[in-house]
């Protein structure tokens, strides 16, 4: 019995909500996309959103011409403005990053994914510091200085990989970093600019240089990213991979790591953000669209906040096309949604989180225990699982709280339950047993909705001296929301359910 604290031990970090990652930001003008985000939004609540290709082709932003005889460039933000217009609505709002670089000012021909993101620096770097400027002014004076304030600034995306900066050069990044973040702080001082928004495999020293660096230049940097993932080499079989994990504590490591890297630096102090992170870095790691990932993650959207300031999950739907447009429904994406907005358990997970309240009672393991204002007290729990593949995980797993519900005293509590596991909330497993549709029909669809939502139960238990006794027995990978709350019973007193068919009461 594990004897849960009246009083709160503080606010309940909400750093897991901060941001959301997405695909390249041009797919925000499809349909299925713009469905999803307001689902996602409705039920969840994000506040920002990070994606690549701002200056990507399909963004149309850089757009040179030659006129007289002279090369000039002309800015449009037609599809700008209709990304962030949709994101706004939404109620979610943007978190820059600024890549890749237009061909029209790629110094090279070397591109990443499906799509051709150039990953060259500028030939010209006062082209691209105006390129940088004229996005920035643009927006402020669309959306207002003050908004524009709130919308973090990252320059570039995993410079230290050569697949996303050529030849992963330290030296030209850093000049990259200081003439964009210069030009941010040309159009206001106020912008928050950062980086370096290295992979978990950028190598040691890569953040200390960085700092180093910024304090040797006096180059502005208002907050440190990196990007967090747990995942061995990857697999491959035809259109997907297979990966090996390490276990879920090591992302924790992973956000931890810029503020013990940086102490004692100038950047010591700086917000820290976590602008990517999941177990596998692949979009087509079946692990993705399963019960065991959201187990698997749990314990990381509990801790999390005691170590950044934000982690952003990779990413929100399956809307998502850096290997090829996808071969079918359930294919591994990164997204907490599936094309058509079916959710994954995982969406699950950050679902529960948010009917979390703001008060931290406690938290453990397999445990996390919130109260809100009106006095609701709600557990998430899941059941632990082997990230290492040599056993399923635990058949069950059995968790007791006592917990403080009202004001003292005897009455009942009403407990609702919502579950995701194996069988519940788990649309891919009625996938695979109709056979994995790789274009599911509509009555499919139907069926995939429904075997979407959680399972659903309701129950009154006993308090006793202001405490519930709550026992909580969990299937395999299952993750649980319960809200517990006093019962005011206003039942009238002539209610008798034996008389439901006009009998009386023996």
């Amino acid at each position: 019995m594990i004897r849960v604290p009246a009083e709160p031990a503080g606010p309940f970090p909400d750093a897991w909500r901060y941001c959301v990652g997405t695909g390249r930001l041009d797919l925000a003008l499809r349909r299925d996309y713009q469905d999803s985000l307001a689902l996602l939004q409705r039920e969840i609540g994000f506040r920002h959103i990070r994606g690549h290709g701002l200056f990507s082709e399909g963004m149309a932003v850089h757009r040179p011409y030659t006129h007289r005889g002279a090369r000039h460039v002309h800015h449009s933000f037609t599809h700008v403005d209709q990304v962030v217009d949709g994101y706004l609505a939404a109620g979610i709002r943007p978190f820059l990053e600024l890549g890749f670089m237009p061909h029209d000012l790629a110094s090279g021909d070397r591109t990443v994914f499906w799509w051709r993101g150039n990953i060259t620096p500028p030939r010209d770097t006062a082209e691209w510091t105006a390129l940088v400027r004229a996005t920035l002014t643009h927006l402020v004076d669309r959306y207002g200085l003050d908004e524009v304030r709130t919308w973090p600034v990252e320059v570039w995306n995993e410079p230290d990989l050569p697949d996303f900066w050529q030849d992963a050069d330290e030296s030209a990044y850093h000049r990259l970093y200081e003439a964009t973040a210069h030009a941010v702080k040309d159009v206001d001082a106020s912008l928050q600019v950062g980086g370096p928004a290295v992979s978990p495999g950028a190598g040691p020293g890569r953040l200390e240089r960085f700092a180093e660096f910024a304090d040797s230049r006096d180059v502005p940097v208002d907050f440190v990213s990196r990007h967090a993932y747990s995942s061995g080499p990857a697999q491959h079989v035809p259109f997907g991979v297979h990966q090996t994990l390490a276990p879920a504590g090591t992302l924790l490591d992973q956000f931890a790591e810029p503020r013990r890297t940086l102490k004692g630096t100038r950047l010591a102090d700086l917000p820290v953000h976590i602008t990517e992170f999941n177990s596998s870095y692949r979009p087509d790691n079946p692990v993705h669209d399963t019960a065991f990932h959201a187990a698997y993650l749990a314990p990381v959207l509990a801790a999390g906040g005691d170590l950044a300031d934000s982690f952003s999950y990779w990413t929100f739907s399956d809307v998502f096309e850096e290997t090829g447009v996808p071969t079918a429904l359930f294919h591994g994406g990164f997204g907490l949604l599936t094309h058509r907005q079916v959710r994954k358990p995982t969406y699950h997970l950050y679902a529960f989180l948010a009917r979390m309240g703001p008060d931290l009672l406690t938290r453990g393991d397999d445990h996390l225990v919130t109260r809100h204002p009106d006095g609701r007290v709600t557990v998430l729990a899941w059941t632990p699982v082997d990230p290492s593949g040599t056993t399923p995980g635990p058949d069950g797993h059995a968790l007791r709280l006592s917990l403080p519900v009202g004001t003292g005293g005897r009455g009942e509590a009403f407990v609702r339950r919502l579950t995701v596991d194996e069988e519940h909330g788990n649309a891919c497993t009625a996938w695979r047993r109709m056979g994995s549709p790789r274009s599911p029909r509509p009555h499919q669809l139907d069926v995939l909705h429904e075997a979407a939502e959680p399972a659903r139960t309701h129950r009154r238990l006993p308090v006793e001296d202001g405490r519930v006794d709550l026992p909580l027995t969990l299937t395999r990978h299952e993750v649980a929301f319960v809200e517990l709350s006093p019962v005011d019973d206003e039942t009238p007193p002539w209610w008798d359910e034996r008389r439901l068919l006009g009998r009386e009461p023996g």
